[in-house]
């Protein structure tokens, strides 16, 4: 329950927060927002399940309104407090910002920090044995190729010098220049070669960051990082989940990354290759171990091998005799996720196999970094074989993942499976590909039912009117402790803009649409503003591009420069009075900041639908009409007009903010789902012309 003593701190905390925040007002729906939060993780609502789910509008203060009610409540219930974001944009603004204003000014001592995976880390023995000039000239591990050119050389002698001296602390993040992925990938921590245990690695960054992180009380991580712990099982990167209150800031992306961490793919012929490698190379790596039983497990690796390529071989075979329809992307997904007998039969054996490979390599490895431990081995010698054994579990393991899968008949979860057909210069190879659906399931056992607590927030949760798409792909539909919460944003829609949605000759479906748009634009344009244009693909906005530059129309387009450049010279073009013409796809609907003058005026050329031409969107469309459902109606349509709100959520940033926005797409005032669209959007004031 909410004590006296709670809410005390949480109003005092509050008052002082306010007092140097400079023109600050109270929000009654920021208030809202820090009750409901602190009452849900106290377990007002429901002693065993503490969750909320917040939709709150923008400049509704909902980074502000955890900050003020989670952590003072998971200091008082000696919980951690993770924050997990989908952008580095909002980690930094956290870390940077928000975490360092509000412990200066709360009134009670806490300790933050941003957590990383350790891929961002550098190892520091990898990247002394990185400087030898054999190394540097060849190859410690298989991912590299080809030599390092000069630049790369100097890159790396760089990031030595830059850490002994003290004037980098190890992380790719905070290296002012781009650090080439072939360097990086020489020296990056990883989970297999760089362990505590080993004295070598003793004050690797990784490590060290790790060790701090156990005397934070908020932890600032991002969605990947997240499911990596899940997938181990909780608690093994990060804290105990049932001693964490959790916030999933930008929780919109949680199923979709979710679904991506949970995927699987291989090669067949390109996965042959790397087994027969992988027997050369156990035998090095047996040879170096001292204990005897080394050479047992070296065995069982090369039977376990030899079985799993004969199967593969017989796939192979399948594969190059089988006719399936292949599409234009020389992708063929199995309808339903159905796979022939003929593949499932072999995938059981291939499971089988790859997961007796999987244990006797991990029974070696673990072996030879005993040895290094116990100084029977030199380090030397065995951080090659460690990184190059740690290359070859992380493939076991996806490996095994995918053909596990492929063997599952009669599974609860829903799976798309495809094939890709792959032509070389010399040969053609195939790539078989799984993902499930669905993840609700993955999240509702992994997380909300071992989690202490955890608050999901985000501008766009709700599609149409309700919360139900969001808690189904999320897997909290039907959950009886969890809280849906609907903040209104402090925006006076109506002063503050105007939603046109003129009369329009030609529909979207129509083929002369996108000329229609490259005619009808000029229109509304408003060339002495910030104008921002927002197309449903790359296709239609390049072809109205070509058409308008016959005009001498002077337009910033996405993709023709990077995002930073081409916002710098959007703004550039404001601040000296010139007025801007931005273009760009859905991709700049979300995390794009322009307030007040640098954007007035914004322009939708029509309804994100997105067509389902994935394999994942394919059979995601097919599972829903094999249920009776209708895919359009209840993936397409509130998928699009989440989409749509957060287009027309770039105008109004601030509360001073002012501007137009308008539709080129009638279909919001003569379609069924139109109208619930538009019912949707912010109560902006209405111009629709007839």
């Amino acid at each position: 329950m909410l004590s006296d003593a709670l809410k005390k701190t949480i109003r005092n905390t509050h008052q002082n927060i306010a007092e140097q925040l400079d023109g600050y007002r109270h929000r009654s729906s920021q208030n809202y927002l820090v009750a409901e939060i602190a009452k849900t993780l106290t377990g007002e609502y429901h002693k065993t399940q503490r969750i909320c789910v917040i939709e709150a509008g923008t400049g509704t203060g909902k980074s502000l309104a955890y900050c003020l009610s989670a952590l003072p409540t998971a200091l008082a219930k000696k919980k951690k407090l993770v924050i997990s974001t989908a952008t580095v944009a909002l980690q930094e603004q956290l870390i940077n910002k928000e975490l360092p204003f509000f412990s200066e000014h709360c009134g009670f001592n806490f300790k933050f920090d941003l957590v990383k995976g350790r891929q961002r880390y550098v190892c520091v023995h990898k990247l002394n044995a990185a400087l030898d000039e054999e190394t540097m000239q060849t190859s410690m591990i298989p991912t590299l190729s080809s030599p390092l050119s000069d630049m790369e050389q100097r890159c790396l002698r760089d990031l030595h010098s830059a850490y002994q001296g003290k004037r980098w602390q190890g992380d790719r993040d905070s290296w002012a220049d781009t650090i080439p992925d072939k360097v990086w990938n020489l020296i990056a921590c990883d989970k297999h070669a760089c362990q505590r245990q080993m004295k070598s690695h003793h004050l690797c960054p990784f490590h060290l960051a790790r060790q701090k992180m156990s005397q934070m009380d908020v932890l600032v991580i991002n969605h990947a990082l997240l499911l990596a712990d899940l997938e181990l099982g909780g608690g093994k990167i990060l804290p105990e989940p049932d001693e964490t209150f959790y916030v999933i800031d930008e929780a919109h992306h949680l199923p979709h990354i979710t679904r991506d961490f949970s995927s699987a793919a291989a090669t067949i012929k390109g996965t042959i290759d790397w087994l027969d490698k992988l027997l050369k190379f156990s035998g090095k790596m047996a040879a170096t171990i001292v204990s005897q039983k080394a050479v047992g497990q070296n065995f069982k690796l090369n039977d376990a091998a030899n079985d799993a390529s004969k199967d593969l071989k017989a796939v192979r075979d399948i594969l190059d005799a089988a006719d399936f329809n292949f599409n234009q992307d020389d992708t063929f997904r199995f309808e339903h996720g159905l796979v022939p007998e003929s593949l499932t039969v072999k995938a059981k054996d291939i499971s089988d196999a790859t997961l007796d490979v999987l244990r006797a390599l991990n029974k070696m490895h673990d072996a030879l970094t005993v040895d290094v431990s116990d100084g029977d081995v030199k380090a030397f010698l065995a951080d090659p074989l460690l990184a190059e054994s740690g290359l070859y579990i992380n493939r076991l393991e996806q490996l095994n993942k995918l053909w596990y899968s492929y063997a599952s008949k009669g599974e609860h979860t829903p799976h798309a499976r495809w094939i890709k057909r792959l032509e070389y210069k010399h040969h053609h190879d195939h790539l078989l590909c799984d993902c499930p659906i669905e993840v609700g399931y993955y999240l509702k056992d992994k997380l909300w039912q071992e989690c202490a607590g955890a608050v999901l927030c985000s501008a766009t949760l709700s599609a149409l009117g309700t919360f139900d798409h969001f808690a189904k792909e999320s897997g909290l539909n039907n959950e009886p402790g969890v809280k849906f919460i609907k903040a209104s944003s402090p925006f006076d829609y109506p002063a503050q803009a105007t939603l046109h949605l003129p009369v329009t000759d030609t529909d979207p479906t129509d083929k002369g649409f996108s000329d229609f748009v490259a005619k009808a634009l000029p229109k509304y344009l408003q060339t002495g503003q910030a104008n921002l244009v927002l197309f449903a693909s790359y296709w239609q906005m390049d072809h109205v591009v070509k058409q308008l530059r016959k005009s001498k129309l002077q337009i910033l387009v996405q993709g023709e420069q990077s995002r930073d450049s081409l916002l710098t010279q959007h703004k550039k073009n404001i601040d000296t009075g010139k007025g801007s013409i931005l273009f760009g796809t859905q991709s700049l609907s979300e995390g794009l900041d322009l307030p007040g003058k640098y954007l007035e005026n914004l322009i939708i050329t029509k309804i994100p639908f997105a067509v389902p031409t994935s394999p994942i969107e394919e059979a995601q469309a097919e599972f829903v009409q094999s249920k009776g459902g209708n895919p359009f109606l209840s993936i397409t349509v509130p998928d699009a007009a989440k989409k749509l709100v957060q287009s027309c959520g770039r105008l109004l940033r601030k509360e001073s903010d002012h501007g137009r926005i308008t539709i080129l797409d009638r279909r919001l005032v003569t379609k069924r789902y139109g109208k619930a669209m538009l019912d949707t959007l912010p109560p902006f004031k209405r111009q629709i012309d007839y």
